[in-house]
């Protein structure tokens, strides 16, 4: 693997950890290219750089402040990371019209990041948020 794929590598782990752990939106905005496309973001959302760091501050923060991401695997290609994690944390505060349960979230993630100048150009992922959604609603 030569060094632009370790450092792409390098730039992933710093998101996920200092963005969607830690919630850092300076770190955020210095990771973010103006032209970023997320290609997962739900239909009519807003699919650019303002709806990511919503859906990370706006929507997950608040429904588990205690957020925590573990990295499992990380493959490089090219200008491609692949990132295969976990993001957990305690149901304390509402998430996606669900009250707080108190319980152990878990979301299992597959993203895949496109970076351009060391920075996030486009996101591709799949996640089981809609099975942890679900189990959330049948223990109300």
């Amino acid at each position: 693997m030569d060094l632009q794929q370790e450092k792409n590598k390098e730039i992933v782990k710093r998101f996920n950890i200092e963005v969607i752990e830690k919630g850092n939106v300076e770190t955020f905005e210095e990771l973010m290219d103006e032209n970023f496309i997320n290609h997962s973001a739900p239909q009519g959302a807003d699919n650019g750089k303002q709806g990511m760091i919503n859906t990370f501050n706006g929507i997950l923060r608040p429904a588990m402040p205690d957020i925590q991401v573990t990295i499992l695997q990380q493959v490089a290609e090219g200008d491609l990371v692949t990132t295969r994690k976990n993001i957990s944390g305690t149901h304390t505060g509402n998430f996606m019209g669900i009250a707080p349960s108190g319980k152990r979230i878990s979301i299992d993630v597959i993203d895949i990041v496109r970076l351009k100048n060391g920075k996030y150009f486009e996101h591709w992922g799949i996640n089981n948020l809609s099975v942890v959604l679900a189990q959330l609603k049948s223990n109300e």
